[in-house]
């Protein structure tokens, strides 16, 4: 039998009201079948479908099938571009997101999650990438915790980006050394941003000014657990005949003692010396 071929499209209509009624036009199909068998030419086009009169119209014709999405533009003139004008175009783009997440997990070691979560945001992005070259690529990973942590938060709280932020990455850079380098513990380090965020002091003024410097020194603790022990027979000896559970308590002994400033660390390795 003979094979009837046409193009033809109509123009889309969302959910416009009486879409019901276009079924690619049942006239218009016919009309154009019939053109094809005998012997005529379909137009290749774009209708337009009348709701009211529930029928279509030409809205513009095409000239190839594969000019439905794109054609010539005439009144534009050829370009002809080099290889290397492209080039010196390439060179003069800045770093896509894409390759920023790359080489923050390939030359700074972060999760991939945290990359993604970082180069989403590009002041955000170009503030860690400060506070990393002042602190250096070790410490990427805490830094990104923090950027990724606390330092949203207050920027989401604010509504403002980080290159608005009170806390200047330097200051940020400060923050994690003391908490890197044992001065401070964690907990004492989110006090001090939280303060840093409210008068826009550096972190090693604040913890100076509050005596908030984590006592680290293991002949000092030595002594304050020493005390607690003494102090409480019955739970080292409860603890000793089993009850695990007291651990907590002895920690807590001590860390009241000190006011909160010695490095839990030392504290734990010293009272499970010190308990057997």
């Amino acid at each position: 039998g003979d094979v009837v071929k046409f193009t033809s499209a109509h123009r889309a209509l969302g959910v416009e009201k009486g879409a019901e009624g276009r079924v690619v036009g049942k006239d218009d199909r016919t009309n154009r079948v019939s053109v094809e068998l005998d012997g005529g030419r379909v137009v290749q086009e774009t209708r337009h479908w009348d709701a009211s009169a529930k029928r279509t119209s030409t809205l513009r014709t095409k000239e190839e099938a594969h000019d439905y999405r794109y054609f010539p533009e005439p009144d534009m003139v050829p370009f002809s571009f080099t290889e290397e004008w492209v080039a010196s175009v390439a060179d003069e783009l800045p770093e896509l997101p894409d390759a920023r997440k790359e080489r923050f997990v390939r030359e700074l070691a972060l999760p991939k999650h945290d990359a993604v979560t970082l180069v989403e945001d590009a002041p955000l992005a170009d503030y860690f990438e400060r506070a990393v070259s002042e602190a250096g690529a070790d410490r990427a990973k805490p830094i990104a915790n923090w950027a990724l942590g606390e330092l949203s938060a207050y920027l989401n709280a604010e509504g403002i980006d980080a290159s608005c932020s009170r806390v200047t990455p330097e200051m940020l850079v400060e923050l994690v050394g003391l908490v890197e380098d044992g001065a401070i513990s964690g907990k004492q380090a989110k006090e001090v941003f939280a303060e840093m965020v409210r008068t826009g002091e550096a972190a090693g003024a604040i913890v100076e000014l509050r005596g908030m410097k984590q006592v680290s020194d293991v002949g000092a603790i030595e002594q304050i657990v020493d005390r607690v022990l003494a102090a409480n027979p019955g739970e080292v000896k409860a603890y000793r005949g089993g009850k695990q559970g007291l651990f907590g308590f002895f920690v807590g002994q001590v860390m009241r003692e000190t006011g909160g400033s010695a490095d839990p660390k030392v504290v734990n390795e010293v009272l499970r010396r010190k308990l057997g």
